[in-house]
């Protein structure tokens, strides 16, 4: 093969390298709350059209998606529901500490079927959620491990709600699950994030509760320590102004100055 020949072959490997084609097979795994997932389809979307980058993206309860990290699944950057799992998985050695922010804040608030008769409940001490139910069930997310069911259990906790109701609750595996048997109508009532009922037009919202009757909602988000290099300017887009605009829009609390 000439000199020539081997420059021609040198400088199409180079283009094909610097082509957009390449760009777009650069893939980032997010694991992240299942209540992320409309806002966070969007805001993919959006740095995908800006950069190629696409994305593979796992939504489930955080419990479980911090315990699939800590067992080896592959991902590259984690975004729980709570401070807790985010705390669990930097404890088990999976998560780049330094990367760690808390990104976003949430309400929860309580739902039911669209075409309910219960509207415009009053959320404060000592209101009767038993009562409210009826005969019908409660939904939320498991009040031992998923979010949305910790942060509610704690909520009827201090309104003295919680040991009347208990009995009525089905426990679902994470707050979209939760959020489907009320919008199906197989629960009279469900527990879930104020952004979940805002995008199930299955549901309405009857009530907010005050924001002082449970620890504040948090959303962290991090790399893992397995994280590809790509993944730094994923992370620096989710604290932009585009991202702010996008999750804001779906009700969420942006709680960082934007950097960008």
């Amino acid at each position: 093969m000439s000199r020539l020949s081997v420059l021609f072959s040198a400088v199409i490997v180079l283009l094909a390298a610097l082509s957009p084609a390449a760009a777009e097979d650069k893939t980032i795994t997010v694991f992240a709350a299942a209540s992320m997932k409309n806002a966070l389809d969007e805001v993919d979307a959006a740095y995908t059209a800006k950069t190629g980058v696409k994305f593979s993206v796992s939504y489930a309860a955080s419990s479980v998606l911090a315990k699939q990290i800590e067992q080896g699944a592959p991902a590259d950057v984690f975004v729980s529901a709570d401070t807790d799992w985010m705390d669990y998985a930097t404890s088990k050695k999976t998560i780049d500490e330094p990367s760690r922010v808390n990104l976003l804040g949430n309400s929860i608030v309580l739902i039911a079927p669209k075409d309910s008769g219960i509207d415009n409940v009053a959320i404060a001490q000592g209101f009767d959620l038993a009562k409210l139910a009826g005969d019908g069930r409660i939904a939320t997310g498991d009040v031992k491990s998923v979010p949305v069911g910790k942060y509610a259990k704690a909520a009827l906790e201090k309104l003295g709600a919680w040991q009347a109701a208990e009995p009525k609750f089905a426990m679902a595996e994470s707050v979209r699950a939760a959020l489907t048997l009320v919008a199906r109508g197989e629960a009279a009532l469900g527990i879930v994030y104020s952004t979940d009922a805002k995008v199930e037009p299955g549901v309405k919202i009857v009530g907010t509760f005050p924001a002082d009757s449970h620890p504040a909602i948090i959303y962290p988000v991090a790399a893992t320590t397995t994280a590809k290099g790509e993944t730094s300017d994923y992370l620096a887009f989710l604290r932009s102004t585009a991202a702010k605009t996008i999750l804001e829009k779906y009700g969420f609390k942006f709680l960082v100055s934007p950097t960008i």
